[in-house]
């Protein structure tokens, strides 16, 4: 099923299946990444993916501007909008597993324009979700001193997550993996501490119920421009989600591989965010001291964590949730790496962006993209608190960009396999089809229109404006731009390329010996 080219032989004679269809340029199999990452790292890392920064810091702000409702009902919308997204994405990525996923299949299925512009969009966004993450390494080590170099940790952090990225796809596999393991063990650990808390074991208020859903404004907090408001910062802790697909390319049998982890986000998302929404609202007042300001942000894990017992609990959760951050960043630098790569591979950027080491790691991409990281991370004198309220609004439209573009590729493709006659060959259905991919494309748009709702109430905030809404000028201008430059045609559905890259068997590289142990085993059990 993979198109090959007569001309090009592998050192057996063989025909070498292509990663890219180019006129211009051809991409052979010694070009493409290698498929490294194992079923065991990638789906730990999925877990990764939706447990960040946004999470452990962004439930805070949330908390702190819309009350408890408020950020139990936005995360919630955002979840089943992240869920229908992943089931659209998982059927196009178990199909055609290639790095740039999402934004490849935008380009290919839609409009070579709208590909261009989505992955060059998702790749800032990417770049700005490492700098966001090392802006937060920041506020966190606030919570035990402001002694402490603002610039120091961050950059320490930086290295070691290039260092990781740019050795090989295992390092950064194994990496990835056990710092999500961490976060999986301390989330399961925070939701039981609470239960526990809100039923009297804490050290001030006794039993609590659900009391703090009616003190002050609570349950909804600063009207429609508060609840308004969550859903930027909801779509900010979802993010990278999505990005999983982008692992297809380096990933063991991705057409058994992919499904699973797309099943499973439902699960992980009731688990992880939405019962974590729920006991954060239900324990934490919305006034808390020191929850979200200008200055510094305190996490409400944290918070939780010093409630049950002493200040030494505090600051174990403190650590682990620095840990998380390194995972975060981690996670964002590589796949903005790929991105770069496929936009280098697509003919979008230039071809330097594609060199590899012996290892097939895009090292020009790694270095390229984290230079953008760091740059952006400098920027932290503004006031770390306050430069990662605006990192967390352009990188949270940018997601709901990203969710949008994917709901109508998903659309394209199953017209594409309708009209070529290929709907049999999906290895993995989305069975919200089309409901689901439209529902997606409608309430995004809605929620991108009405989250800014803050920046124009009680007063015009100019800088929050440019943070809530610079990504939508700047997406359609440059699909413009492109489609004028190139003169891009709207791909027909009889016309679709769904033969390259589409995945056979034939690509599985040798099984490598994976590691064993209670590490493995631990894993698999949360994953499956």
């Amino acid at each position: 099923m993979a198109t090959t080219k007569d001309a090009e032989k592998g050192p057996s004679g063989s025909p070498v299946p292509l990663s890219l269809e180019r006129s211009h340029d051809v991409l052979v199999n010694e070009d493409r990444l290698r498929r490294s990452l194992s079923a065991r790292q990638v789906q730990m890392i999925a877990i990764g993916g939706t447990i960040g920064t946004g999470l452990f810091l962004g439930t805070g702000k949330s908390l702190a501007t819309g009350g408890p409702a408020s950020l139990l009902v936005c995360y919630s919308v955002v979840g089943a909008i992240v869920y229908s997204t992943m089931l659209a994405l998982g059927e196009m990525a178990a199909f055609v597993p290639v790095a740039g996923s999402f934004c490849t299949f935008a380009g290919r299925y839609v409009d070579d324009a709208f590909g261009f512009a989505l992955t060059w969009n998702y790749w800032f966004n990417d770049a700005v979700s490492t700098a966001a993450d090392l802006v937060a390494l920041q506020l966190l080590v606030q919570y035990w001193t402001d002694a402490f170099p603002w610039y120091a940790l961050g950059v320490i952090v930086w290295v070691l997550i290039v260092l990781a990225n740019i050795i090989n796809v295992r390092a950064y596999g194994e990496l990835e993996y056990w710092l999500s393991l961490l976060k999986v063990v301390t989330i399961i650990i925070f939701i039981i501490l609470s239960i526990a808390v809100n039923a009297g074991a804490n050290n001030d208020y006794g039993y609590i119920g659900g009391k703090f859903w009616t003190v002050g404004d609570a349950p909804f907090v600063g009207g429609i421009g508060g609840f308004a408001s969550v859903f930027v910062t909801a779509s900010f802790a979802y993010g990278g989600t999505e990005s999983i697909a982008i692992t297809a390319g380096e990933t063991k049998d991705p057409a058994r591989t992919l499904p699973k982890v797309v099943r499973n986000v439902f699960w992980r998302i009731l688990l992880f965010y939405i019962l974590s929404a729920l006991m954060i609202g239900l324990n934490i007042p919305y006034d808390y001291p020191g929850l979200s300001t200008k200055s510094s942000r305190t996490s409400p894990f944290t918070i939780a964590f010093q409630m049950a017992g002493s200040k030494a609990a505090g600051s174990f959760v403190n650590a682990v949730i620095l840990t998380s951050v390194v995972s975060a960043g981690n996670h964002a630098l590589y796949a903005g790496s790929r991105l770069l790569y496929t936009l280098g591979a697509n003919g979008h950027a230039p071809r330097v962006f594609t060199k590899l080491t012996r290892y097939q790691i895009p090292w020009v991409a790694v270095l390229a993209t984290s230079l953008v990281s760091i740059v952006l991370f400098s920027l932290s004198f503004a006031g770390s608190g306050q430069l990662w309220t605006w990192l967390q609004n352009i990188v949270g439209v940018s997601n709901q960009l990203s969710w949008v573009c994917i709901g109508i590729a998903s659309l394209r493709f199953r017209a594409g396999l309708k009209a070529q006659g290929k709907e049999h060959l999906l290895p993995f259905r989305n069975w919200t089809y089309p409901v689901g991919p439209i529902l997606c494309i409608v309430l995004n748009v809605f929620i991108i229109l009405v989250q800014g709702w803050t920046a124009f109430s009680p007063r015009f905030a100019a800088v929050d404006f440019v943070s809530f809404y610079l990504e939508l000028p700047v997406f359609l201008g440059m699909i413009v731009v492109w489609k004028l430059v190139k003169k891009t045609k709207f791909r027909r559905a009889s016309d679709m390329d769904l033969e390259t890259d589409v995945y056979t068997k034939e690509d599985v590289e040798p099984v490598q010996k994976d590691w064993k142990g209670v590490g493995k085993r631990v894993g698999t059990w949360f994953c499956f």
